[in-house]
């Protein structure tokens, strides 16, 4: 039973060195990159989804149907 125990310990050991090295090789330079990275990959995987800009175009017709409307009252 011992022996089982000391060879998980030697391989745990052994999988926190790998783990320890592979933590100090990264492939960003900076966080900037890494965050630009992130979102470019969640972009990709359709996160964010598809922008809705249905509120913007109907409330500027809006605003353009008020202004002709103020228009027209002030020259009748």
């Amino acid at each position: 039973m011992s022996r089982t125990l000391a060879t998980a310990g030697s391989a745990l050991l052994t999988l926190e060195a790998k783990a320890a090295g592979a933590a100090l090789a990264c492939a960003y330079s900076s966080s900037a990159e890494y965050d630009a990275a992130l979102i470019a990959e969640k972009r990709a995987a359709g996160i964010y989804g598809p922008k809705r800009r249905r509120k913007q175009v109907l409330a500027t017709v809006a605003g353009i149907a008020a202004a002709l409307i103020v228009i027209v009252l002030l020259i009748i």
